[in-house]
């Protein structure tokens, strides 16, 4: 049991990191640290359900930024499919950027 809950951190460790890669064209701050990512959750075969949400409603990179999410998880060996939702409850505002984020964007 101890092995399989391992197993699952990493490859949430792994889809952490992945998500440190894709950024919102606009903003020079990845979406993991924006705060646009809500909920991280890997099932015990591997399938990976995520909740994410925009900076706006009407972000015009909403399809690139989503794909981008989804492409790079599957390319994680582990992980067997990605279910990505995209919410806009609560609504994002700058206080769930990361203390880096906020630097880099001058909010510090």
């Amino acid at each position: 049991m101890e092995e399989k809950e391992n197993d699952i951190l990493t490859v949430e460790e792994k889809i952490v990191k992945m998500l440190r890669t894709v950024y919102d064209p606009e903003i020079p701050v990845n979406v993991y640290d924006l705060g646009l990512i809500y909920s991280i959750e890997v099932d015990d075969e591997k399938n990976v359900h995520i909740e994410m949400t925009l900076t706006a409603p009407n972000c015009p990179a909403a399809d690139f930024i989503v794909e981008d999410v989804r492409m790079k998880i599957e390319s994680i060996d582990d992980v067997k499919s990605v279910d990505i939702q995209l919410v806009f409850e609560p609504e994002w505002d700058k206080d769930m950027m990361s203390e880096e984020a906020k630097l880099e964007l001058g909010f510090l």
